[in-house]
């Protein structure tokens, strides 16, 4: 016979669950109810009738409130059993995402839109991917995140990738998206400072800070400009105080991404007119810019999930050309002090500038002409000693990740 106080215990310890966390308290139910359940509806022939009882092979010797009592706790444990059921679902769901770590090149800024819609717009769910963004000090440091296997994949400068990769020939990380077509290297300065064009840098003082990326391309724009580099005093400057130091007047000229100097002198109160933007790119430097680049390791270990994140992340380029304001809106969720109109304006910059190019309108976005890059790598070679074999395109560049053509076509 069932005694009340045996009853009554297992009340008690399904009350204790009220304490504890409501994912946990509602397993352990599950798990208590089902047991209960398994263990006695054997002994029971059938449970209701049409007078609500148990039917006449119930369990004997139980009568009044403790075969109530059990009516209760036996339908407790078939919804412990579909409880238990639809967790183990959840959890099951839950696991089948593959986590990917992704290093942005800087902070949470209008270009980044196309990464951030991706997320919540819930397009790389859809591929199966739980995506984390960090931001990052400049677009070197992605290079040493991913090398590291510390993040998965990463947004950075494919010409520092280049050198990185000839001086860690152990790390071959490769890039498999290029998103600035032409790159945003530039040297920002004022006209009332006297810099209008290259040739008048010499002389001046120039802000750069170490791991910029436009500063990394400094050599060759002295190259192909003719550029007495003796003539040029660099300053080394955080990013944090480099449109600073230009605004006061404290360096004439600074190295940055086009879309991000410009648009913070501005911000600053420095006069569009007094603002001369040398984009490296017009100037005779003629490289691609940043791309999206994968450790090793995780690309020959997971490649769906890499094919997956380009899938998703060309929708979410898609999403951002089609509607740049409403985009921005997922910059400014994740940066407090970003202002949307000056967000969207860097935006529409790097899209007009960068991304939107006449070679992407052609072949559609992520890909890079063979040619091209080759070329590219032999001006990095004009003023960078390879230690190795000098690399071909193919080399850097894998492009078996990317989605179909049709996919990738720009409007």
């Amino acid at each position: 016979m069932r005694r009340q106080g045996t009853i009554s215990q297992d009340m008690r310890h399904a009350a204790a669950l009220l304490g504890m966390t409501q994912t946990f308290r509602a397993s352990c139910l599950a798990l208590w109810g089902g047991m209960f359940f398994a263990k006695h509806e054997q002994n029971w022939p059938q449970i209701g009738t049409a007078s609500g009882a148990l039917g006449a092979g119930g369990p004997p010797d139980v009568q009044g409130e403790d075969q109530d009592m059990t009516v209760d706790l036996v339908r407790l444990g078939r919804i412990g059993i579909f409880a238990a059921s639809l967790l183990a679902a959840t959890s099951a769901s839950a696991q089948q995402l593959t986590s990917i770590k992704f290093s942005l090149d800087f902070k949470f800024e209008g270009p980044a839109a196309p990464f951030v819609v991706a997320i919540d717009k819930g397009y790389f769910k859809a591929e199966g991917l739980d995506v984390t963004i960090d931001t990052a000090a400049g677009s070197l440091e992605p290079i040493n995140r991913v090398a590291s296997g510390t993040y998965d994949m990463g947004f950075g400068d494919i010409n520092s990738l280049i050198k990185f990769r000839d001086a860690n020939p152990g790390t071959p990380i490769k890039a498999v998206f290029m998103v600035y077509n032409k790159p945003p290297f530039s040297v920002v300065g004022r006209k009332s400072r006297g810099v209008v064009s290259p040739k008048d840098l010499e002389g001046k003082k120039l802000g750069a800070p170490p791991a910029d990326g436009a500063y990394a391309q400094w050599p060759i724009f002295v190259q192909a400009n003719s550029i007495d580099a003796s003539k040029v005093t660099i300053v080394s400057v955080g990013f944090p105080v480099r449109e600073p130091m230009l605004a006061s007047g404290e360096v004439d000229a600074i190295t940055g991404f086009s879309f991000s100097s410009y648009i913070n002198l501005k911000d600053r109160g420095v006069p569009a007119d007094d603002i001369t933007v040398l984009l490296m790119a017009d100037y005779g430097v003629n490289l691609y810019g940043n791309t999206i680049m994968v450790n090793p390791k995780f690309a020959a270990e997971k490649p769906e999930a890499v094919k997956g994140f380009l899938r998703a992340f060309v929708k979410g380029l898609h999403e951002t050309v089609k509607n740049p304001s409403s985009a921005v809106d997922s910059v400014l969720k994740r940066n407090d002090v970003a202002k949307k109109e000056v967000e969207l304006e860097r935006l529409q910059l790097a899209l007009k500038d960068n991304i939107l190019t006449p070679e992407v309108k052609k072949n559609g976005y992520g890909g890079v002409e063979e040619a091209r890059l080759d070329q590219s790598i032999d001006q990095i070679a004009l003023t960078y000693q390879f230690k190795s074999a000098k690399p071909k395109g193919a080399d850097v560049f894998d492009a078996a990740f990317l989605p179909p053509p049709a996919e990738r076509k720009a409007p």
